[in-house]
């Protein structure tokens, strides 16, 4: 689920207009389940709903976001099936726009609690996220709390939506601002562990890893490993004392690894070379640089076992692939054919 929105200072104003009072929220949850209704009405009883509706939830979709998610599921599969039964087109017709009408009415209350997601990014923003990122994911939540926000249960959405801002927030940061994941949880206790060491530090107290941990509830153990997650190194950081300290990458990396610059550029060369193969050789010179090189099976001959194949001499093979080898350093543009030594009239 990806969204993407822009805001600027100029939407302060609208913003604050766009806030929803209790009664509004209510009122607007409510009309979203009356377009839900109609909806479920319309494709009440056609068989290609009834059996998504039907069908027996896991315990992912027994919540009231899964019900929503099968009954967008039930509308789209009417949709599809009025394409072939023309009587079904007025029941489609009609889901369809309570659909959309109770997606309109989900993000006008999403995005009233659009200042929730801005607060929250400007607390959770750090080296992991920035605050932008983290804003669009505020959006994300806001949206999963309006699909399952219910107004009989006393609370308000913007209550009931920071939890979810705050939730795919802490979830983002889990999966993509840290190198190594941590479970949702951990990440809470590691960031109250870091403004313990804030609050310590601001009033001037002496503490360690124990008071760090008295202080956000956790045994030391364990706080000393989820302090210690979040020290990475850099793979360009001296890593050893001296007159000329080395960095990581120099005892990581494998000397006798190919380059992938080599790599890519012997690549290029071989695809071109196979390109003059066909164009500027005939086919005994081909045959010739096949079996001296082994270009197929990896085995390499001598002048006098090609020679012995062809049924010509040694000295004439060797004449052959002396010809080869100058079209193709001469024509093709090969570039490793340019330093390449020709074979000498007497090479094996």
């Amino acid at each position: 689920m990806s969204l993407r929105l822009r805001s600027s200072s100029s939407d302060g104003n609208r913003r604050r207009s766009e806030r929803l009072t209790a009664e509004e929220e209510k009122l607007i949850a409510r009309e979203i389940r009356k377009a839900e209704q109609v909806a479920r009405e319309c494709v009440a009883g056609i068989d290609a709903a009834e059996n998504i509706l039907r069908r027996r939830p896991d315990r992912a979709e027994r919540t009231r976001a899964g019900a929503v998610d099968r009954l967008e599921e039930a509308v789209r599969a009417v949709a599809k099936a009025a394409r072939k039964e023309d009587d079904l087109k007025t029941y489609a017709r009609k889901a369809q726009g309570a659909w959309q009408q109770a997606e309109e009415l989900r993000w006008r209350l999403a995005m009233s609690g659009r200042r929730i997601a801005h607060g929250e990014a400007r607390k959770l923003a750090g080296p992991f996220m920035d605050e932008e990122d983290l804003v669009q994911e505020g959006y994300i939540g806001l949206l999963r709390a309006a699909k399952r926000f219910d107004p009989d249960r006393g609370i308000r959405f913007s209550t009931y939506a920071r939890w979810w801002v705050r939730a795919q927030m802490t979830r983002a940061i889990d999966h993509t601002g840290r190198p190594v994941r941590l479970p949702g949880c951990a990440v809470e206790q590691t960031r109250n562990l870091r403004k313990a060491m804030k609050r310590f530090e601001a009033a001037g107290i002496e503490y360690n890893v124990g008071d760090l941990a008295e202080e956000v509830g956790i045994d030391k153990e364990r706080a000393e490993l989820l302090l210690s997650q979040g020290n990475t190194i850099s793979l360009e950081q001296p890593v050893d004392d001296g007159p000329r300290p080395r960095p990581l990458e120099r005892f990581l990396s494998d000397e006798d690894a190919v380059s992938p610059d080599d790599e890519s550029i012997q690549i290029q060369e071989l695809s071109r070379m196979g390109k003059a193969f066909n164009n500027v050789l005939s086919e005994r010179q081909r045959f010739v640089l096949t079996r001296r090189y082994g270009l197929e099976d990896g085995e390499f001959r001598t002048l006098s076992e090609v020679g012995k194949e062809m049924g010509l001499s040694r000295e004439r093979v060797r004449q052959i692939e002396r010809e080869a080898l100058i079209r193709l350093r001469d024509q093709s543009g090969i570039r490793d054919l340019r330093g390449m030594p020709l074979p000498e009239p007497g090479e094996a």
